[in-house]
């Protein structure tokens, strides 16, 4: 069993809250209220990364589709092969390729 070390009660609170939304227009409205735009857009990005990592393309080729930074990049695909997982179960379960 994977224990965080940013487990607390109110992000327990937070991802029961996520985990409880049954739609994907649901989600739009709960990370719209949750989140600024810029917000949204970096997660996003950094989840188009992940998949393009994944994928096997090249950082030159993801930096330039996306425009996230090498240092973004490079944290995420940190995050994909030294991580808990997360970015893995999530990529396997959603079966989504990068483009």
């Amino acid at each position: 069993m994977y224990h965080s070390k940013l487990k607390s009660k109110e992000l327990d609170t937070l991802f029961e809250a996520v985990l409880s939304l049954k739609s994907e227009e649901e989600c739009y409205m709960f990370f719209e209220d949750l989140c600024t735009v810029a917000e949204l857009s970096a997660i996003s990005q950094r989840y188009k990364v992940a998949q393009m990592l994944k994928d096997g393309i090249t950082c030159h080729a993801i930096a330039e589709k996306t425009g996230a930074s090498t240092a973004t990049i490079s944290r995420v695909n940190r995050c994909l092969n030294y991580g808990t997982g997360g970015y893995g179960a999530a990529l396997e379960r959603n079966g989504k390729k990068g483009e």
